[in-house]
């Protein structure tokens, strides 16, 4: 590995910090494929972790003199560029050491499904972070790292969305890391979700090929949109069953792994994943509480590859959580149907431009409830003066000639 310390008075960094320079790094054979926010976990272990991403959000970091993304793999002979940052004896340590809930590690150590020497394979709960970040110190990598304080090694293969529940692997060895990555990025897994979407899916098997952007922001939150300079994205929906026009469900097998890739897809489709809040349907998402859908339904069901090191092919699953499949009783029971608005007319859960908001239709009080004659159409006010008492049909103009003669 090539590593080289840069005098202080380099002019294109900033001041450096106590305990280390700036220095540059050369990718090996055993670093090529790695994520840049893995890589400089590996070369920073004498530094804070929220530093390293810290670095990586603001964009300090460079590979080949140029601005990386942290999700950016490295590849053989790639030049890393590393600020000034201060090791971890530079740092004041907590009053008391952080380390994930005995419970917390708990509920990660329930989820793992099966474990061999080079992966272990989780059913991810939902509502719980692959990893710690902004919003939570702690998630799942994080817990499991707690609770194996023997295997310094332990890493992400992929992620999740903090709501999705269902399959995920952690590599247990940096070798079985780097060959998992690379089945990832050469097409040679096979990724199948369950998704129950709003409203009735018309169009069969489809394949949905779509470039995303996902460093959209809107309020400080990223928001993944359909943008033409965006990353291709790959996923195919097919049906598995309706419920009535109200929801189908899908399974979806996605050729890549961009962020919220199924969630933009199928929102863009016309029937975005229920329960979701970023790109969902509020009306319909009400419904679905009816049903008892506290969360978002999308569910990772299994994972196909390669056993690493060999040429033996694996199949990780993880079975649907209960509370989804109490919801799919549910509606299966029941008389699902898509809300109405007030004309009766059946609402659209969504489409291209995204969700569609229910029409808010004032209807008139009839004349029962406010003693007045109700405004509307003359068409009907006049087919409503005919069934009420009134004048006999020609005694108007009958009176009229009588007041005339007179």
């Amino acid at each position: 590995m090539a590593y080289e310390i840069e005098p202080a008075t380099d002019e294109n960094s900033a001041a450096p910090q106590p305990g280390r320079g700036v220095t540059h790094v050369e990718v090996t054979v055993d670093d090529a494929g790695t994520r840049l926010d893995n890589f400089l976990v590996r070369q920073l272990q004498d530094v804070p972790r929220t530093h390293v991403f810290r670095l990586l959000r603001k964009g300090e970091v460079r590979v080949n003199k140029k601005r990386a993304r942290p999700d950016q793999r490295v590849a053989l002979g790639d030049v890393v560029r590393i600020p000034p940052v201060r090791k971890a004896e530079d740092v004041p340590p907590p009053a008391t050491p952080r380390a994930a809930s005995e419970s917390l590690q708990k509920l990660v150590l329930d989820s793992i499904t099966y474990e061999d020497g080079d992966l272990i394979v989780c059913n991810k709960p939902p509502g719980l972070a692959v990893h710690g970040g902004s919003a939570t110190d702690f998630g799942l990598i994080e817990a499991l790292r707690s609770a194996r304080p023997g295997q310094p090694d332990l890493e992400l293969v992929h992620r999740l969305d903090r709501d999705t529940s269902g399959c995920l692997l952690v590599a247990k060895r940096r070798a079985a890391l780097r060959d998992l990555h690379r089945q990832l990025r050469e097409g040679q897994t096979e990724k199948h979700y369950l998704a129950l979407v709003c409203g009735k899916w018309n169009l069969g098997t489809k394949r949905i090929e779509l470039a995303l952007d996902t460093d959209e922001r809107r309020s400080g939150e990223r928001h993944v949109a359909v943008r033409a300079h965006g990353k291709k994205s790959v996923s195919t929906f097919k049906p598995v069953q309706f419920f009535g026009n109200l929801a189908t469900l899908l399974e979806v097998e996605i050729d890549t792994g961009k962020t919220h890739q199924i969630r933009v897809h199928a929102a863009h489709a016309g029937h975005p994943v229920a329960g979701d809040v970023k790109y969902g349907n509020r009306i319909f998402n009400d419904i679905f509480k009816d049903y008892g859908l506290k969360r978002m339904f999308l569910h990772s069901s299994s994972l196909g590859f390669t056993r690493p090191g060999t040429r033996e092919p694996m199949l990780a699953s993880a079975p649907l959580p209960p509370e989804l499949g109490a919801v799919l009783d549910t509606l299966t029971r029941g008389r699902a149907r898509a809300p109405q608005d007030e004309r009766g007319r059946t609402l659209k859960p969504g489409g291209a431009r995204g969700p569609v908001v229910a029409p808010r239709v004032q209807r008139p009080a009839s004349m029962a409830q406010t003693g007045k004659p109700r405004m509307g159409n003359s068409r009907n006010d006049k087919r409503g003066a005919a069934k009420g008492p009134g004048p006999v049909r020609g005694e108007g103009r009958r009176k009229a000639r009588t007041t005339a003669g007179r």
